[in-house]
């Protein structure tokens, strides 16, 4: 039986099932093929299929329980030549100039690549093949993933490259935390003999140094007026007196020394067994943000009774004022890092299709490039395959170039 024949009993036998050929059968892959992916003729076998004068070659990517190779079945006068008979060479040229070369070699009865055709499925190709005394060359390109875009409109659009290289990965625990004064920096003041208040010069919020007139009280013993002052320099956190009233036991003021603070972090079940003293912390502000890098002081020995968690402190500079106590902050602590030879940014990453992948630029061209990922912390992630060290990614705007790459319908096409 002919090609010719091979091929209209193939289609009108899909036609009567209501359907078309997909090279997904083949390919085993799954995607979205489009329009373009039907753009060539096919072979029975669901490959691209050329021709040249009497011969011809149909050449499929088989992934179907293997890794993707190269099958080709050779033709000549439209009936199908035992693989022996041929010789076929695929070279592949990949965005940057990368040649892979694929010798196919019999088995049964079609010939098969002995390399694999690694990720992404996106190069130039180029065809030959043998058939006694005559040979016939194609050329095609197949660009999958990958798109062009010039670069006074990639920087117009805030898409911003960066080499990928080696890094450090960190074992991170978030926790929770409470801002409080440091011991020795915080004082209640009280009277030193009752009497009723006569003047309270200090109010809250007010920053005062040490030895400053807080209060005048006259003196139930002597009927004389004493003058209360600052123990130490510091903020006036709270008034607990009128002029008036009568003072006695009870703290007249409270003042802190805020220009550092601690921060008290409440861990629980397992970040207790493996968070110490010594480890960096990384602080931030709920209110706006801001962090500070700081370490571990101590982990106290008792167990809030509250909460039921154990408290880790570490201190904090407070020198812009805007550190609050009683204000809830949150906390990475890094307690171990393990430098690697290469990392991505999270932010360079995209799903695409049913890959991680990130998009290499060289020049005007950019391409997802399917990685194989390690460990991971909450700024970057290690590439164990799929990428060399120093190709430029995308950092910065990624989804954009996604968002074009699927714009353009760049197939799965082979």
């Amino acid at each position: 039986m002919s090609i010719r024949t091979i091929l209209l009993v193939a289609t009108l036998a899909l036609t009567a099932c209501g359907r078309s050929s997909s090279p997904t059968e083949e390919h085993g892959h799954g995607h979205d093929e489009g329009a373009r992916a039907e753009a060539f003729e096919r072979g029975p076998h669901g490959g691209r299929l050329l021709e040249r004068g009497n011969l011809a070659v149909e050449l499929a990517t088989h992934e179907a329980g293997v890794p993707p190779e190269f099958r080709a079945w050779v033709y000549r006068d439209d009936a199908p030549l035992a693989p022996t008979a041929a010789t076929v060479e695929v070279v592949l040229t990949r965005l940057g100039g990368v040649r892979d070369v694929h010798r196919l070699t019999p088995r049964g009865d079609y010939l098969v690549g002995s390399d694999e055709v690694y990720e992404p499925h996106s190069f130039d190709v180029e065809l030959q093949a043998r058939v006694g005394k005559d040979t016939a060359r194609w050329k095609w390109s197949s660009h999958e993933g990958r798109t062009r875009i010039p670069a006074a409109i990639a920087t117009g659009s805030g898409i911003r490259v960066a080499p990928a290289g080696p890094g450090t990965i960190r074992d991170e625990h978030d926790v929770q935390g409470l801002l409080t004064p440091i011991d020795g920096r915080h004082a209640r003041i009280v009277a030193r003999f009752p009497g009723p208040i006569r003047a309270l010069p200090a109010k809250v919020g007010e920053v005062v140094r040490a030895g400053q007139a807080l209060a005048v009280i006259e003196s139930n013993v002597s009927l004389a007026n004493y003058t209360v002052t600052a123990p130490i320099a510091g903020t006036v956190l709270a008034r607990h007196a009128s002029v008036g009233e009568l003072a006695g036991e009870a703290p007249l003021f409270e003042i802190a020394d805020l220009s550092r603070l601690w921060v008290d972090l409440h861990l629980f079940g397992g970040d207790a067994q493996h968070i110490t003293p010594g480890l960096p912390v990384v602080v931030t502000r709920l209110s706006d943000g801001v962090a500070a890098t700081t370490t571990l002081e101590s982990v106290l020995p008792a167990t809030a009774t509250a909460s039921q968690s154990t408290v880790a402190r570490a201190v904090v500079d407070n020198a812009d004022g805007n550190w609050r106590p009683g204000a809830a902050v949150r906390a990475r602590v890094t307690v171990a890092e393990h430098a690697v030879d290469l990392v991505v940014p999270l932010s360079a990453l995209q799903r695409f299709r049913d890959w991680d992948v990130v998009f290499v630029r060289i020049g005007d061209d950019y391409e997802a490039r399917p990685l194989e990922l390690g460990r991971r912390d909450g700024i970057a992630v290690e590439v164990l395959a799929g990428l060399p060290a120093g190709a430029e990614i995308v950092i910065e705007q990624s989804y954009l170039v996604k968002a074009d790459i699927e714009k353009s319908g760049a197939s799965h096409d082979h």
